[in-house]
């Protein structure tokens, strides 16, 4: 399942979700629209949704920046349904303001961006493997924020990338596509 970023769809995520099928997964995205920042039922919904498509085994959670956020705490949540998550540019670690988007994610989203509707710890590793793909070159997420510090994540993989070409430029897919293999 793909899950993708703030203020993006699974439009948006197409391309990835079309190279991660192409080498043999079935895949999905999150059908919930637009990405407009974390609702009190956000993680209920994913939920659901994941509880359809995982019937077969555990699924694989792949989240764009905010999305990889609701795939951790999603894996946090039910553990049983999620084999790995594999985040892209996600800010989960260090300070949620360590980011260059999260005065237009309070304005959208209407609450502070270290006060979402829903209870986390953002840092917290989910019980599940969990591989950080995250690059210097992002210019939205602080490089540290989204690489994670040990005990936060199980690996860390740099990419040469900006915060949009994680899910959108197709030299990024294959890196993804790996991640979610090993």
């Amino acid at each position: 399942m793909v899950i993708p970023g703030f203020l993006a769809t699974d439009r948006s995520t197409l391309g990835l979700q079309r190279a991660l099928a192409r080498s043999g997964y079935r895949v999905t995205g999150w059908g919930m629209g637009l990405n407009r920042g974390a609702r009190p039922d956000t993680l209920e919904k994913i939920v659901a949704r994941l509880e359809a498509f995982a019937e077969a085994g555990p699924a694989v959670l792949v989240g764009w920046s905010l999305g990889g956020i609701y795939a951790r705490e999603v894996a946090k949540r039910r553990p049983d349904l999620v084999a790995k998550v594999v985040t892209l540019g996600s800010p989960f670690s260090g300070h949620p303001r360590a980011n260059n988007a999260w005065r237009l994610y309070e304005l959208v989203a209407r609450h502070p961006v270290d006060a979402p509707p829903i209870e986390t710890v953002l840092s917290e590793k989910p019980p599940v493997p969990t591989v950080a793909l995250w690059s210097r070159r992002d210019g939205v997420v602080a490089p540290e924020c989204a690489r994670g510090q040990e005990g936060e994540r199980d690996v860390a993989i740099e990419l040469h990338c900006s915060h949009m070409a994680f899910a959108v430029s197709a030299r990024a897919w294959p890196h993804v596509v790996a991640a979610v293999r090993d």
